[in-house]
């Protein structure tokens, strides 16, 4: 339990780091090349609007051209950039390459050729930015503005960027990872706390129990059969029973070292507990049918996987609807096994499903009564699954409730978990 909390807290904290950083990586660099773009285009707009030469800085020119793109004395000589006029027919008039040197009359052809064929007013082609102005009468006007060095700038802003963030990343989770032990340990100080005081009260209840039961068996031989006497025993013998439930569920939240795992055989295990439950399953008017594959072994607690499949089969037996069929499955799923039971429960509500498995929690109170349950069977599987690094979960279709726990079977040393 610890672990996966620990693990939870890992993942919980790194996915929404991860989720920061993605989106101010998306804003600066979304917002940088938006920049670029707005900055491109106002400068085509200002090579058309000035017939393609860049006005002086202190000259007048229309505010709106100058929106976005700032003329120094140096702009003639740092931009490149050429214009191509055009007929109604899309026929070449005329090419102004004399401000661009990298392209020679074919390739600038070639360009207004993909530009034409895009069928767009503005956009990229390749590096450069260009834009289509129609001229009525007369034609259009192709502007085309060289942006490497701006487009180069903003792919090593994001270089830059996604190599800040991943190493941001690394460190927060090395300084999680480091200090994740000490930001649980109140949790767990507090867990073992609550396990010791209930295994504590449990045992210092047993006395007075035991007391109790002593004193109203000698009452019972002084004055023969009472009722009174009768329930009083029958109440001490039920405290007594939830004390001992109370102390298992209690160990077995406990972690389970690696030493005290051994090779067990699910298998047999299984096929114990049935044959076990068999009898009282028939005794109640109920059937019980198993299906287990052979040679299925993991490393665990024989003990507790044995009561395991008796706690699953005891809850089968007990709110399985009369004349039901109960049916428990062991089978492999590639690394894990799977131990299912299954039994027809018509009364049971699918949204009582996630609730199955709090502790003293009964989804039918006067049957859990009159069978004698607690409420804590399904936690102590559980509790018992999770000691196994599994997982129990419980699943409703057709009226028929099948709980399944997921088990890690042995590697090949048959000494650690899956």
């Amino acid at each position: 339990m610890i672990r996966a909390l620990r693990r939870r807290f890992l993942l919980i904290a790194m996915a929404s780091l991860v989720g920061t950083l993605a989106l101010l990586c998306l804003a600066i660099n979304g917002g940088y090349r938006h920049l670029i773009t707005q900055r491109a285009d106002a400068g085509v707009e200002l090579l058309y609007q000035t017939g393609g030469e860049f006005p002086a800085p202190q000259d007048p020119v229309d505010p709106a051209a100058h929106s976005g793109f700032q003329v120094t004395l140096e702009t003639p000589f740092e931009t490149r950039y050429f214009i191509v006029h055009l007929t109604e027919n899309r026929e070449v008039i005329e090419v102004d390459a004399e401000h661009i040197a990298a392209l020679d009359r074919q390739m600038v052809l070639k360009q207004v050729g993909g530009i034409l064929d895009g069928g767009r007013r503005a956009g990229y082609l390749g590096y450069y930015r260009y834009g289509v102005f129609d001229e009525a009468d007369s034609g259009s006007t192709i502007v085309v503005l060289d942006c490497f060095l701006q487009l180069q700038g903003a792919g090593s802003v994001l270089r830059i960027t996604l190599l800040a963030a991943g190493f941001c990343i690394l460190t927060v989770f090395l300084l999680l990872l480091l200090l994740s032990r000490r930001v649980t340990r109140p949790f767990v100080e507090n867990l073992e706390r609550q396990r010791q005081f209930v295994t504590d009260a449990s045992h210092e209840l047993k006395t007075p129990l035991a007391i109790i039961s002593a004193n109203t068996g000698l009452l019972s031989d002084s004055l023969g059969e009472n009722r009174w006497l009768e329930s009083t025993q029958a109440q001490v013998g039920r405290l007594d029973r939830l004390i001992q439930n109370l102390i298992e569920l209690a160990r077995t939240e406990e972690t389970l070292p690696d030493e005290a795992a051994a090779p067990v055989e699910l298998s047999q295990i299984a096929e114990r507990a049935a044959e076990d439950f068999l009898p009282l399953a028939e005794a109640s008017g109920k059937s019980l049918s198993i299906q287990v594959e052979p040679g299925l072994v993991l490393p665990g607690v024989e003990d507790n996987l044995s009561r395991l499949c008796s706690l699953l089969l005891d809850n089968a037996v007990k709110y399985c609807d009369e004349g039901g069929a109960i049916r428990l499955s062991l089978a492999r799923r590639g690394r894990w096994a799977l131990l299912s039971v299954a039994n027809p429960c018509a009364s049971l509500d699918p949204a009582q499903l996630p609730r199955l498995f709090d502790r003293f929690y009964r989804a039918d109170s006067s049957r859990s009564r009159g069978s004698g349950g607690y409420g804590i069977g399904l936690s102590t599987a559980r509790a018992i699954v999770a000691r196994h690094h599994g997982r129990l979960t419980a699943h409703l279709s057709g009226g028929v409730v099948t709980f399944t726990a997921a088990l890690p079977l042995a590697t090949r040393s048959g000494e650690r978990f899956s």
